[in-house]
């Protein structure tokens, strides 16, 4: 503890690094700030039918990424998912189309027109995604929750713009906190956001515990060990690696020729278990909305049994389904993202080979098969962790607002997050000749 607190105050030793951890604690602040301003003509006391449908199921997990502004009718309502999605959307579109392809190897100038891209498809996004939300306060809320009067076109209208404004706004804050501040600004929002809800939900199940004599303090405790114990397993998944060794040879001259040495130095290619990250579970997650939305289209029996399995976020067979379609988005996302080819390209340029395998396109074929190999049980894994809230409700009968911080992509994202950070504040210190938050030991002076 007393080597954690020295390495903490290092943090403020820094100026610079100080001046970008109040920056970044400045720009939360004002989200957080706006996700508790109400839509103008919208009565914020009527908003009890919203605060519901937002409760359990997949409502829950709109209002978590959006840090409650979801139910709070804010006009951070929509929060950065837009974003997130268009982010999406336009990598996976360099895949098929070559005039991204040629953006993306175009270097910074090429970052720039894509960040451009993205920034616009967001707004287009938004505002499908503003009048859809304005649709659901009208289904949701009652007529006098509306002080301009229920179905105004100065409601509508105004709202949606209002609620594209937000969106653009957070974006903004999201790139300003990587510019100026620390860690990656979209993903700091969202995990704010997920964190908000952490001690409400908390002392929610706290409070039924204790008081319902399920089990009482030592319930909760057996649940705190569970989560710190899932949470663990979230860091070593994200921080786990395959090295592949990797050998450059030594090149030494001799009057009029080389000679190629084989004692050259060795290296590492480091090929993560989870390559993907969260994002197979965004792109299940958004699939799984799509079926309950095409059988809702139909009242026969069937129809609403699929309705009913869907919506289900802790049922069987919605979590089954999930668990498929992560494990195929986990090949399919780090098929292409992980250029096995441009790898083994590059290693032959620089003069680098793996032991025992010849330069080129074996050394392609050699590491596909190993990102196969390793990317199979890292997708067990992050299925299981992304199912694992609704096995904590089933056998530990814990809440569902409390559960969702047993696994999931809010707890990926937290994690992931947490450790980008933590190691660019590490980077910080050990350039200043301190240790970092990751290790322990005692300050080394620079050497002049």
């Amino acid at each position: 503890m007393k080597k954690f607190i020295e390495s903490i105050s290092n943090v403020w030793k820094i100026e610079e690094l100080k001046n970008r951890i109040l920056i970044t604690l400045g720009f939360l602040l004002v989200y957080r700030f706006g996700a508790h301003v109400t839509l103008p003509g919208i009565d914020a006391t009527q908003l009890m039918g919203l605060a519901g449908q937002t409760k359990n199921g997949l409502g829950s997990i709109l209002d978590m990424f959006t840090g409650g502004a979801f139910s709070k009718a804010s006009v951070f309502a929509l929060g950065i998912m837009p974003y997130i999605s268009a982010s999406i959307v336009v990598q996976l579109m360099g895949i098929a189309i070559p005039y991204l392809q040629k953006l993306q190897n175009d270097g910074e100038s090429g970052r720039k027109k894509i960040n451009q891209i993205t920034r616009w498809l967001t707004i287009a996004i938004t505002l499908v995604q503003g009048p859809t939300y304005i649709y659901n306060l009208y289904r949701t809320l009652p007529g006098n929750a509306f002080l301009l009067g229920f179905n105004s076109p100065e409601f509508l209208f105004s709202s949606v713009i209002i609620l594209v404004t937000g969106t653009i706004f957070a974006m903004w804050l999201g790139e300003k906190i990587t510019d100026k501040g620390i860690g990656n600004g979209i993903s700091l929002l969202i995990m704010v956001g997920i964190l908000a809800r952490l001690p409400q939900a908390f002392m929610q199940e706290f409070k039924s515990v204790v008081t319902n004599n399920t089990g009482g303090l030592m319930l909760m405790a057996i649940e705190i060990i569970v989560w710190l114990l899932v949470i663990i397993s979230c860091v070593l998944l994200t921080m786990a690696v395959r090295r592949i060794p990797v050998q450059y040879a030594r090149r030494t001259t001799t009057g009029d020729y080389e000679q190629d040495l084989t004692g050259g130095n060795r290296q590492w290619i480091p090929l993560k278990l989870n390559a993907s990250g969260v994002m197979p579970i965004i792109f299940a997650q958004a699939i799984m909305f799509i079926p309950a939305a095409v059988a809702g289209l139909s009242k026969s029996d069937t129809s609403q049994s699929i309705v009913g399995a869907f919506s289900d976020m802790f049922g069987f067979w919605y979590n089954f389904v999930f668990a498929t379609l992560i494990i195929v988005f986990t090949f399919f996302y780090t098929a292409i993202t992980v250029p096995t080819n441009k790898m083994a390209d590059d290693l032959k340029r620089s003069g680098g080979f793996i032991p025992g395998v010849r330069p080129g396109a074996e050394t392609s074929e050699f590491l596909d098969k190993v990102m196969s190999l390793i990317t199979f049980p890292g997708s067990l894994f992050l299925a299981l962790i992304a199912v694992f809230p609704a096995i904590v409700v089933s056998i530990m009968d814990v809440q569902q607002s409390w559960a969702m911080f047993f696994g999931g992509t809010s707890l990926i994202i937290m994690v992931g997050v947490a450790i980008d950070t933590i190691q660019q504040i590490n980077s910080y210190l050990l350039n200043k000749h301190y240790d970092g938050l990751m290790k322990t030991g005692k300050n080394r002076k620079a050497v002049a």
